[in-house]
């Protein structure tokens, strides 16, 4: 990532004032040896206390080191997903959204039924300007339906139309 990258994305991240990573590292490490210790005396309890007592507390500091590991992963999962966003935030406002095209690929039944309420609303009032049918072509380009299904569905939407009246 270049320099001025660089600067535009910790310029975005620094709305969030986050603390540096060796927090949440500490955090995971900690918890970790609160789950072990947890551990090592709700099996060995020892003779200092009452063992089902020291059970009690063994079986608390081991859920607490589970939260505290729990808390260090997700701050470091939200920073890592604060800073993706921000850099496909600046990085793609030019490119395709291969999530969508995916979506389209998976699911053409959807977008053609999409592509079928938009004929109908442009048939409402039984003119379809220049501009609606523009509209309508850069949908059938960016679904790539052939001409031949586009009449079939500009055919149905105009039934459609006709029919409520």
């Amino acid at each position: 990532m270049s320099t001025p990258e660089a600067e535009a994305v910790d310029e975005r991240l620094a709305i969030f004032e986050d603390e540096a990573d060796i927090n949440d590292w500490i955090e995971v490490m900690c918890g970790a040896a609160m789950v072990l210790l947890g551990l090592f005396h709700m099996f060995s309890p020892g003779d200092l206390v009452d063992p089902d007592t020291m059970r009690w507390f063994a079986a608390t500091v081991t859920a607490a080191g589970l939260v505290w590991i729990g808390h260090g992963l997700k701050d470091m999962v939200v920073k890592d997903l604060r800073r993706s966003m921000v850099m496909m935030d600046l990085s793609g406002a030019g490119e395709p959204d291969h999530g969508l095209i995916r979506d389209v690929l998976l699911n053409p039944e959807a977008y053609r039924d999409f592509l079928l309420d938009a004929y109908r609303e442009a048939w409402e009032d039984g003119i379809i300007t220049e501009d609606e049918m523009e509209e309508l072509r850069s949908f059938q380009s960016a679904l790539r339906i052939s001409d031949a299904e586009m009449e079939e569905i500009a055919e149905e939407a105009k039934d459609a139309a006709q029919s409520q009246e």
